[in-house]
């Protein structure tokens, strides 16, 4: 009992002495934020405007909020470019239209519209490796699984490279080679991870289900989610257009940015992809769809009636002045860096959420209903609100997982969903970095420290 009591007690003094430590961490690393100004330090790599500092040069995509007008930038709908063609044009919102994730990865990786002929090869391609050895499985996957899917993901492409006979080879021929294996296996490690998860914390049923030769990428990510494997033709093509959707957005968004840097000093494909995967999970980036999903189950535990819009405009207006949900004052899914009217991709997305929401029933059309009434106030009280000098809209996080949760895929593969589709754009601009050797990426910090006399410990 005494040594118990000293165990507390020692326990609450390095409880004590930790929180000093935090205390003088805190403090030391606080930096006066006028300085920011006064040094004109671009942070975010953003001027004073909130526009991205120029650092590279890409042909791969390009993204527009705005039209000059005689010199003078003015609002307009977004557009966003493939290697040149408009996103519209290779998803669309033809629902009878062939699976394009698969066409979109070609053009990504080598800068055109496949042939029939190329496109068939190139899914053979893909389609032949489809696979993770037994091996892979039992020694990476199913050991400490991560109960966030995106750190299982990090560790798994990290392993490969142990299953690398050259994966310290940076030419171009070998990271494509890598670069198509990771495009293929990406959604397989996403899948058994989260049925390892289930199943060693939830003690789930395991169910591993390899690939269907012939099934595109989204089709067999809902086979092998799904116990029984069955899915409608709709469900499946609504998954290709978000893979479609989501697959590149320019050399300046975090986690392809992050790539770019990484790939600069060298190293390997895994490594690289790994950083990528890690920026990606992070809330502010690909984590921002569950951050919607979650911000509407808050809704609807604080609303009594989600059709009168009176009672949605008081709980927005909550969120705002950061009284509701997570005190951040943010209304998740809603702004844009660069996009001012409209979000191409949220646009078409909420025409695929429409779509699915009138073929799954009721209560899924009376939530894509409640998603668009918020929409439309949440633009109106952040504009009001902010006094924000461009247009707000809605961002893409904002219906995909409207959609995911409407295609019954878990709130926790929503982000590893968006790595599985944007490791083609992380390709094409590792390869491009690749090709054009840039320098080592290196922005500048100032220091505004002061030099300090060395003393000796009992002199401090």
């Amino acid at each position: 009992m005494v040594d118990n009591f000293k165990m507390m007690a020692l326990n609450e003094n390095l409880d004590e002495q930790f929180d000093k430590l935090v205390q003088n961490c805190m403090s030391s690393s606080a930096i006066d934020l006028g300085l920011y100004q006064e040094y004109d330090v671009k942070r975010g790599l953003r001027d004073s405007t909130g526009k991205g500092v120029l650092t590279g040069l890409t042909e791969i995509s390009d993204v527009t909020g705005y039209n000059v007008v005689e010199g003078v930038k003015e609002p307009a709908d977004g557009r966003l470019y493939y290697q040149g063609y408009d996103v519209n044009s290779l998803t669309g919102t033809n629902i009878e239209k062939r699976f394009a994730f698969e066409e979109t990865t070609y053009l990504l990786l080598f800068g055109e519209l496949p042939t029939d002929s190329q496109l068939k090869v190139f899914i053979d391609v893909l389609s032949s490796l489809e696979e993770l050895s037994g091996t892979f499985v039992r020694d990476v996957i199913m050991k400490a699984p991560s109960p966030n899917l995106m750190n299982g993901l990090q560790k798994s492409v990290l392993a490969l490279y142990s299953y690398d006979a050259s994966p310290d080879d940076i030419s171009a021929s070998n990271v494509l080679r890598q670069s198509l294996q990771l495009i293929a296996k990406l959604p397989l490690i996403s899948v058994y991870n989260y049925h390892a998860y289930r199943h060693f914390i939830y003690f789930d049923n395991l169910v591993i289900k390899p690939c269907v030769q012939g099934l595109s990428i989204a089709e067999n990510i809902l086979h092998m989610l799904r116990p029984d494997g069955i899915y409608t033709p709709l469900e499946a093509r609504v998954l290709d257009a978000a893979l479609v959707l989501h697959a590149e957005h320019g050399g300046g968004n975090n986690s392809t940015f992050t790539n770019h840097v990484v790939t600069s000093s060298g190293t390997d494909t895994y490594s690289a992809v790994a950083a990528s995967i890690a920026s990606l999970k992070g809330p502010r980036h690909g984590g921002a769809n569950l951050k919607v999903q979650q911000m509407f189950k808050d809704l609807h535990e604080n609303v009594n009636d989600t059709t009168d819009e009176d009672e949605i405009r008081e709980y927005l207006k909550k969120i705002l002045r950061r009284e509701a949900f997570d005190g951040s004052g943010l209304i998740y899914g809603i702004g844009h860096a660069v996009y001012t009217l409209s979000d191409p991709r949220a646009n078409i997305l909420k025409d695929y959420a429409g779509r699915l929401a009138k073929a799954k029933g009721e209560n899924e059309m009376a939530e894509y209903k409640l998603h668009t009434a918020v929409e439309r106030i949440a633009k109106e009280l952040v504009m009001s609100r902010s006094h924000v000098i461009k247009p707000v809209c809605a961002n893409v996080d904002f219906y995909s997982g409207l959609i995911y949760s409407m295609l019954d895929i878990p709130e926790e593969l929503f982000t590893p969903l968006f790595a599985i589709s944007r490791i083609s754009g992380w390709s094409a601009h590792r390869l491009e970095e690749i090709v054009n050797k840039g320098k080592i990426i290196r922005p500048a910090y100032k220091y505004i420290g002061k030099h300090k006399n060395f003393k000796e410990i009992n002199e401090r």
